[in-house]
């Protein structure tokens, strides 16, 4: 017995060696526990004590039915401070910016670490093409006529099912199908606001959002994020009781783009606060299923007793973004979601929801989803390492638990404006941060999107921005 102790420590001590040389980097996945076994020459068990050893001493982790994985550094990156609140509405100007950003960065040859989508190496490209192919097998006359609000029911049917491990259980008829969540959100703006109303957001926001704050004539008021617990619900509850806030849009797990999670109780709580306002929650649940560890974390939906809650999500960060198909489940708005969608383009395209819906249906979805949350971890977790040893020392960056975008902020004499600029001319494309503030807020910060080829785009681009801010060309 104390042999066979001592030999799963000298394994461990042997593993621990080769993290430390690189030989598997922080978020990859250790070969199986009967591979390392034969590998060491040990049996299963000692491999087990072994790796169960790394694991309390916080360098690996395990996740269910997948095995054991890289944490990240041993010397611990810090995470963005908490936001501060600017303390009063104001109109949201100055986002055509982002459409000039998405113009040039959509140039070929630019690496795309400023838009939060996927490269297509991380989609389901072939399994997306199959569907694409049954649906046009089976789908006859109904692929060229309108799929008229709410939409086609198949797909609605396999969303609610969905739903349910969001902690939903909701009807296929109280599902709208909409043309991406950006559409969702922008209906449901529409549908429980006026021009010239307060929307509450959690700062920094969804550029997005924004957009749709602007376009509609509404006014923001931010309100301070969390990169662990999401929007503030201590800030929120003070100005609920100063301004006449007419809804509050955040993004409630894996936020978009700092990362936290608002916890179940807390989201609990701001369904409550709100319902007892007479205001609305948009809840944008976009990465919802995309986290990395345990259960798929519950929606706020989940604890809305009186239907003010209008949740919005879509499937382009988890299928195929070009689809633009994404759905609103609208409680008490129902009918009004429906009516807008309706004025605002009639019907979502028919060919891709019943794509999707053949794609659901034969479980396509799951079996991605098993395999991608883990590939993002470890994006994710890579990304951090490399900015932790090629950016500044000052540097902090959020440690999501699911998605692929990670918050950076800089340190306070950089603008991230004309960082953005100078590593465009390098190739290279960030988000800034001033894009996801009204204020303008957040100027030494900015958001990188992970799901990016590591040895081909993402590691390059990394050394690049660091290169940048080393030399202080920002």
């Amino acid at each position: 017995m104390p042999q066979k102790e001592t030999r799963y420590q000298q394994v461990a001590l042997e593993l621990g060696h080769q993290i430390e040389q690189g030989v598997y980097q922080p978020g990859e996945k250790l070969p199986g526990v009967r591979r390392l076994a034969r590998q060491f020459g040990v049996s299963v068990n000692t491999t087990l004590h072994a790796l169960e050893q790394l694991e309390g001493e916080g360098r690996l982790t395990a996740r269910p039915r997948a095995g054991f994985y890289v944490k990240a550094a041993t010397t611990p990156i810090r995470e963005p401070r908490s936001t501060e609140t600017q303390g009063h509405p104001q109109a949201v100007t100055g986002q055509e910016l982002v459409l000039r950003l998405a113009w040039a960065a959509s140039r070929p040859g630019i690496a795309q670490l400023g838009t939060a989508v996927p490269h297509p190496s991380f989609l389901p490209v072939e399994a997306i093409e199959q569907a694409h192919g049954a649906a046009r097998r089976r789908g006859g006359a109904g692929l060229q006529t309108y799929e008229f609000p709410p939409g086609h029911f198949e797909l609605r049917r396999h969303i609610a099912r969905r739903m349910m491990d969001a902690g939903c259980p909701v009807d296929p008829d109280e599902v709208v199908i909409t043309s991406g969540c950006q559409e969702a959100i922008m209906l449901a703006l529409d549908a429980v606001t006026e021009p010239g109303d307060i929307v509450a957001i959690e700062s920094p926001a969804f550029y997005g959002l924004l957009q749709g704050i602007e376009a509609q004539g509404l006014q923001a008021l931010e309100i301070p994020g969390d990169p662990e617990t999401g929007i503030s619900l201590e800030a929120l509850q003070l100005a609920v009781e100063q301004w006449p806030i007419k809804a509050v849009a955040a993004v409630t797990n894996f936020s978009n783009p700092l990362g936290g999670t608002i916890p179940a109780d807390r989201k609990k709580r701001l369904v409550r606060l709100l319902a007892e306002r007479g205001a609305v929650l948009i809840e944008d649940d976009i990465y919802g299923e995309l986290g990395y560890e345990g259960e798929r974390p519950t929606a706020a939906k989940a604890y809305d007793e009186q239907g003010s809650v209008i949740y919005c999500s879509s499937f382009s960060k988890t299928v195929a973004p070009g689809l633009r198909i994404g759905w609103a489940v609208p409680g008490r708005n129902l009918d009004l979601l429906n009516f807008g969608k309706f004025a605002t383009n009639q019907a979502a395209p028919s060919y891709p929801q019943r794509a999707l819906a053949h794609f659901l249906a034969e479980g396509q979805l799951e079996r991605y989803l098993r395999g991608i949350r883990g590939r993002y971890q470890t994006h994710v977790a890579r990304a951090i390492e490399a900015i932790r040893r090629r950016f500044p020392a000052e540097v902090r960056v959020s440690q999501p638990r699911g998605g692929f975008v990670i918050w950076v902020e800089l340190p306070e004499d950089v603008d991230a404006l004309q960082l953005h600029e100078t590593a465009l001319g390098q190739g290279v494309s960030i988000a800034p941060g001033p894009i996801f503030s009204p204020s303008q807020k957040f100027r030494n910060c900015l958001r990188l999107n992970c799901a990016q080829p590591w040895e081909d785009i993402l590691e390059p681009a990394l050394e690049r921005i660091g290169a940048l801010l080393r030399s202080g060309a920002s």
